[in-house]
């Protein structure tokens, strides 16, 4: 048997992708930034006021100390999302970017709170971002479903309604349901009533967790709060008892490795406890978390994680069938898309079979 061909950059842009954790309001162009912080009136909140100065301001992202900081910059994009243009605009615009490196499922998760600031309902807000997805869809064929994210530094009352919200929304978009936020001092168990309104609607259920706080975090995701699945969960490591759990039941991590690098929360790319995870048995899913603060693609993740973060070539194509068999899709949809997805993952290994064999 002929060896398999090394992996390439290229090669992994055309594979198909499942995008698994990829915030709203991390995904704004930055010329999209410009033209509506402009149009609105609104170029003082910006740190800078030309492309080459706002790229080389959002650049100092990476020398964020920790989440809470890395969080902050997002002020400038959740300013600027506060009507239903520019909502439907940049959701239209995230879904055409990840269509162009051949994604093919796409699920966005933002909490809709943070756009009510100027006179929007939720409801409204979802409104909005349902068109520009669904205009995406019929003219780039990618497909996606909305992630509706609590926020851990919120109060309960608030968790519970966007719940509600994502209740509502069940079947027309919404997908989902998730707490994102800084952990620590913002236990996950205090959110329990908004999960356990959205376990009780079968909604599919992702929690951020064991990102800048320990397995502890874990824990509380997945026994108070019932997650499906853990965004992040790089600490898992770090508890051997609870990775055997994580691993025997399947429970899938959505990694984000340049974000996790921004937070400090892996010492580096090459530091990454992804290829330990993967080796252990961890079904890992890489991901971006933010395209415009981290700079990057889930091409990109996916080369990083394989040329830095040392998963094997096999270790890569196993996480992109991952984002896949993990979806919050149905079933037989899922089925269908790894069907989808092997052919072409493993096409140039038989490729190489079939010219040994001749």
């Amino acid at each position: 048997m002929t060896k398999a061909p090394e992996l390439t950059r290229s090669i992994i842009e055309s594979w198909p992708k499942a995008e698994l954790h990829s915030h709203l309001d991390g995904a704004m162009r930055l010329e999209t930034m410009l033209e509506e912080a402009d149009r609105l009136g609104k170029m003082d909140l910006l740190p800078a006021q030309t492309l080459e100065d706002l790229e080389a301001e959002l650049k100092k992202v990476d020398d964020s100390n920790d989440l809470w900081e890395y969080l902050a910059w997002f002020k400038y994009t959740i300013g600027l999302m506060q009507t239903s243009d520019v909502l439907s605009r940049i959701a239209y615009e995230m879904a055409a970017d990840f269509a162009a490196e051949n994604v093919r499922w796409l699920e966005v998760r933002f909490g809709p709170v943070l756009h009510t600031a100027e006179g929007l309902s939720m409801d409204e807000v979802m409104e909005s971002v349902m068109d520009g997805l669904s205009r995406a869809e019929r003219d780039f064929g990618i497909r996606s479903g909305v992630i509706v994210c609590a926020l851990r530094d919120r109060f309960v009352d608030a968790s519970v309604k966007q719940a509600e919200l994502a209740e509502r929304w069940m079947g027309r978009g919404v997908i989902g349901f998730d707490l994102a936020g800084g952990e620590a001092g913002n236990p996950a168990k205090q959110h329990l009533n908004a999960f356990y309104h959205a376990r009780n609607s079968l909604l599919n259920l992702t929690v951020h967790a064991g990102e800048s706080w320990g397995p502890e975090s874990i824990r509380q995701a997945l026994f108070f709060c019932g997650a499906h699945r853990i965004g992040h969960g790089v600490t898992l490591i770090e508890d051997p008892d609870l990775l055997r759990f994580v691993i025997d039941r399947q429970i899938p991590l959505e990694i984000c490795p340049t974000s996790n690098v921004q937070t400090h929360v892996v010492s580096g790319y090459e530091g990454h406890p992804m290829k330990q995870l993967a080796d252990a048995g961890v079904a890992i899913t890489i991901n971006t978390d933010s395209r415009l603060f981290s700079h990057t693609t889930s091409t990109g993740e996916l080369w990083l994680a394989h040329t830095r973060c040392g998963l094997s070539a096999d270790q890569t194509r196993e996480a992109v069938l991952n984002g896949f068999r993990h979806a919050f899709m149905p079933h037989t949809e899922r089925e269908q898309m790894v069907e989808e997805a092997l052919r072409v993952l493993y096409a140039s290994d038989r490729s190489s079979e079939e010219q040994d064999q001749a």
